[in-house]
């Protein structure tokens, strides 16, 4: 399958300011430089983006940001997930005014619906958009697992079009879905068994090198094994706060996690400079 979203999508941190209040500027200097890094769109308000601890209007305000600061030809997907169906489609009808190119849906969490349940939850959700919807399967976070064959099955809904597969031992082709790698370790496996792409964090710091892995197919294992130890660093502790802590030491404003998140600690922190000299991303 081809995909009208872009290959190499940024799930964006949200910068937030010393009070952790948005960082509305520091987020548009972000959408900027992840853009001219390589990446072909961002996803706003994700689980790196700290859905979870933003208010509806800080959620809505950020995607209406992205969407008025892309440049030409950048998609922009607003995350609407929410184990609340109701509450998912009201977001995704908001986001969907605000002008995005699709919705990011992540499996409810905490409830643990059956597969009829599902069905149903992302049949109300497609209908609520007349954009793309990327279902977003992450077990690890949402304790349910989508098995590929209700995948499949969810593929025969009108809108629903992509998957986020963040369930590696998973990751495979799905009959009617564009298939796109949830982590950054996956992402060269995604494309070359035919997915259409990730939807990664590590694009944060290394866009160059992660545009390069589509670009040159030839290169692509080398370029993915040179960048193993950030990815590895990336994930010394829960996301966003590795990704958070790589970019405030190469320059880039984003602050800190809100609570129950917290700031790298000094031996996290420390993984993580040492991935990022080694990789020539930051001098010693």
């Amino acid at each position: 399958m081809t995909t009208t979203l872009g290959t190499l999508l940024t799930a964006i941190v949200t910068p937030f300011d010393d009070e952790l209040k948005v960082d509305e500027d520091a987020f548009v200097a972000l959408l900027h430089h992840v853009i001219d890094s390589g990446s072909d769109g961002v996803v706003v308000c994700g689980t790196t983006g700290e859905a979870a601890t933003l208010t509806n209007e800080e959620h809505l305000r950020l995607v209406e940001i992205a969407c008025a600061e892309r440049p030409e030809g950048v998609t922009v997907l607003g995350s609407t997930g929410s184990n609340d169906t109701a509450q998912a489609c009201a977001m995704t009808e908001r986001v969907t005014e605000l002008g995005v190119d699709g919705v990011l849906s992540v499996t409810p969490y905490y409830n643990r619906p059956n597969r009829r349940g599902l069905v149903r939850h992302y049949t109300e959700i497609a209908q609520a958009t007349d954009k793309p919807v990327v279902l977003y399967n992450v077990p690890s976070r949402t304790a349910i697992d989508v098995p590929n064959d209700l995948l499949a099955e969810l593929a025969q809904i009108e809108g629903v079009d992509y998957v986020k597969q963040a369930n590696d031992d998973n990751l495979a082709l799905i009959d009617g879905l564009g298939v796109y790698s949830g982590n950054n370790e996956t992402f060269a496996r995604a494309l070359d068994m035919g997915g259409v792409g990730g939807i990664v964090v590590a694009s944060h710091v290394a866009g160059p090198q992660m545009r390069r892995m589509i670009d040159e197919p030839e290169n692509r294992a080398e370029l993915d094994a040179a960048l193993k130890d950030l990815f590895a660093a990336l994930s010394v502790t829960t996301n966003p706060i590795p990704v958070k802590a790589a970019l405030n030491l190469l320059g880039h404003r984003v602050g800190g996690p809100r609570l129950p998140l917290v700031e790298a600690d000094e031996a996290e922190t420390a993984v993580i400079r040492n991935a990022l000299i080694a990789g020539g991303f930051l001098e010693a």
